[in-house]
Order: structure tokens, then sequence, then C-alpha cells
């Protein structure tokens, strides 16, 4: 199994807000969370990651709601770009928690290596994605599509 992340798209109240079924393997780990998001994340996304790390930004961080228990939000999302230092590869940490306890609780955490030119192109699918005319992007590095 190689690096993968999977997003399904259904639409809800659209183009306010998105549903999105997250999906991500490393290869060795995997992870899946229902989200929901802003529409216009999926643009930003796109405008980061197409030029990343070529401009000001060394790292974006794609989060969604709180694990503290004070704040109980319904889940827990974290998807970070990043530069690992003093190499040219890229980094996406991801971690997924969806805040049930006891027998329901479900969290996976696990980082997914890649090169700029990998997330150049994810950038690319999340800017055909942002136009929520199609339902699945799928991203393996330099392969992917929406469809």
């Amino acid at each position: 199994m190689e690096k993968l992340i999977k997003i399904i798209r259904n639409p809800y109240e659209e183009p306010y807000h998105i549903n999105l079924i997250f999906k991500a393997t490393n290869g060795e780990s995997a992870g899946q969370l229902e989200i929901y998001d802003n529409a216009d994340r999926l643009k930003k996304l796109a405008d980061i990651l197409e030029d990343f790390p070529f401009k000001d930004e060394k790292q974006y961080l794609w989060e969604l709601g709180s694990e503290k228990p004070e704040d109980r939000f319904a889940f827990y999302f974290k998807c970070e770009f990043s530069l690992i230092k003093h190499t040219s590869d890229c980094l996406v940490e991801i971690r997924l928690n969806n805040n049930e306890d006891g027998i329901e609780k479900s969290i996976s955490e696990f980082n997914i290596q890649c090169k700029p030119a990998e997330l150049n192109k994810l950038g690319q699918l999340f800017r055909e994605f942002s136009k929520l005319e199609k339902e699945t992007l799928s991203w393996s590095g330099l392969d992917g599509k929406v469809e």
C-alpha cells in the first residue's frame, strides 16, 4: 500500500458548508473521519499547495475542531503541510479523532512524506475539487484525479 489521500464530497448546504469523508494512509497506518468545513477552504488549500513551498508559506495547518474536553467539538481534524528541515522533502502530518469515548473511540495519527511537486499536484486537485462539481479527490503523489 502506498501513500494516499482520498476525499469524498457529500453535497450538504453548499456552497457555504461542505461535508467530506477524509481518508488517508502512508502505507503503514490509515485513518478516516467525516468532517464539515467551509467550501472556501478548498480554494485556499489549492492556493497554498500549488506553490508550496516557493512563497512565504513554509507550512500550512488545516485544522478543525478540538480535542479539549471543555470545548468538546464533534471531532478533531488536523492536516499540516510542512517542509522537513535539511531536506527537500515535505511532510503531511495527519491526526483524526472522532472525540468519542469507550468502544466508539477512534484516533489515527501518522505522517506522509512526499516531494514538493507531489504537494503541488495535490493543490491542482484541490483547485478542481473546489468547483464542487465532482465527488471524489484521490491523490497518491504525482498521480491523482478528481471524478
